[in-house]
């Protein structure tokens, strides 16, 4: 209980309050110490964490397992769920976990104590075993890990946009070597952007007048 205190208690400090979802992620990386083997927080890269949402249930994965976006052992799917997948890469072991349907009811049951459901789970979650919290499944990922990783310090320019292209995240397309945006996977809206900075523009003009710099 003392390691899963001192990981809450970093998570409430990074996040500012502790909340359940911090607890669950905590739990999941502590789980992942003891289903691969490791000792958390990890001081190398080895641990690949993939949490399908993100908010402060991510917090509790990061103080855990050590995983960062910096350290590129953090990455974001957002499915809009609870859940993480955990890579040994060394072994390429990897599982999935994500709290029971009824996890919830299960630790608002469990909790002696506690003013609403919210705080009944807090201290529910922390109570409850492995086995009553969360669904664990051995995967196999769609892509293999050194794809998933990359490989530092190889770049290259998309033939469209002419923009670096890092991490090889390049794809081919008709002989060409393109970034993904360029290939179609798109979250932003280039004409718009231009609509938008004309219009930043003559506000600021109208602001400042025609000759700020």
């Amino acid at each position: 209980m003392t390691a899963m205190k001192n990981f809450l208690d970093e998570s409430a400090e990074r996040h500012g309050h502790l909340c359940p979802r911090q607890v669950i992620g905590v739990r999941m990386g502590m789980l992942a110490a003891k289903l691969l083997d490791f000792n958390l927080p990890q001081e190398d890269k080895r641990l690949l964490a993939i949490i399908e949402t993100d908010g402060c249930f991510a917090d509790g994965i990061e103080v855990t397992t050590g995983c960062s976006v910096g350290h590129r052992t953090l990455r974001i799917r957002d499915l809009g769920k609870v859940a993480a997948t955990f890579v040994d890469t060394n072994s390429g072991k990897a599982f999935r976990a994500a709290p029971y349907a009824l996890a919830r009811q299960t630790a608002i049951g469990r909790a002696n104590g506690g003013n609403s459901h919210w705080e009944a789970m807090l201290l529910g979650y922390q109570e409850m075993s492995d086995e009553e919290l969360l669904a664990v499944q051995p995967v196999q990922l769609t892509a293999d890990i050194e794809t998933i990783v990359s490989h530092a310090g190889i770049r290259t320019l998309c033939d469209i946009c002419k923009e670096e292209i890092i991490n090889e995240r390049e794809v081919t397309r008709n002989g060409q070597q393109i970034c993904l945006y360029c290939s179609g996977e798109q979250y932003y809206d280039v004409e718009k952007v231009i609509s938008a900075n004309v219009a930043l523009s003559k506000s600021m003009g109208q602001l400042f007048g025609s000759n700020s710099k």
